[in-house]
């Protein structure tokens, strides 16, 4: 592999993981020494820092990551927040409720509690940083688990998961639709 080879597949790389990743994780995947990864890094930030590019890369004490330059954060975080705005629906509210009130969970759980796939709802919510995979449960094929994150607790309003309104029993739903 040439030096522009290794250059592009640490590129490809640094891009596909979108988050910051050690020297020695890319030297892996790309079976070469570091010292060459090192070599095309440095080569990568110095061509991002001289180009008229909205790129960077960060060096994040022994992990890298590709951004955007900090001038474009504002378009960028439009962009974003954008795609973020787009009100949930009915199916992905009904998915948050069931994860925010009984996190971790599983899809099977959720599935259950729905009597519908949800894959959808959870690829959305995902998307939206409104909830995250919370590692692996210990059942049986050790299912992806999901919890809420910070953003859900700031799109709502709240401070911790304390402040969720408290779950109504159907039998006092149904009580208190008689007494009216």
């Amino acid at each position: 592999m040439n030096q522009k080879q290794i250059r592009a597949s640490v590129e490809a790389m640094l891009f596909a993981a979108g988050e910051p990743v050690g020297v020695d994780k890319l030297a892996q995947a790309v079976q070469l020494p570091q010292t060459s990864v090192e070599d095309a890094l440095e080569a990568l930030r110095t061509r991002y820092a001289r180009e008229d590019s909205g790129l960077c890369l960060l060096h994040l004490d022994t992990r890298w990551q590709l951004a955007t330059k900090d001038e474009f954060a504002e378009c960028v975080r439009r962009l974003l927040d954008a795609r973020r705005a787009v009100p949930l629906g009915p199916a992905a509210m009904e998915t948050l409720t069931v994860i925010a009130y009984n996190q971790p969970v599983s899809r099977a759980f959720i599935e259950q509690v729905r009597g519908v796939d949800s894959s959808s709802s959870v690829s959305g919510l995902l998307e939206k940083g409104l909830i995250e995979e919370a590692g692996r449960l210990d059942l049986p094929g050790r299912p992806v688990s999901f919890r809420t994150t910070d953003a859900f607790l700031r799109a709502f309003g709240l401070s911790s998961l304390a402040d969720l309104p408290p779950v109504r029993e159907e039998h006092e739903t149904a009580a208190e639709g008689a007494n009216l």
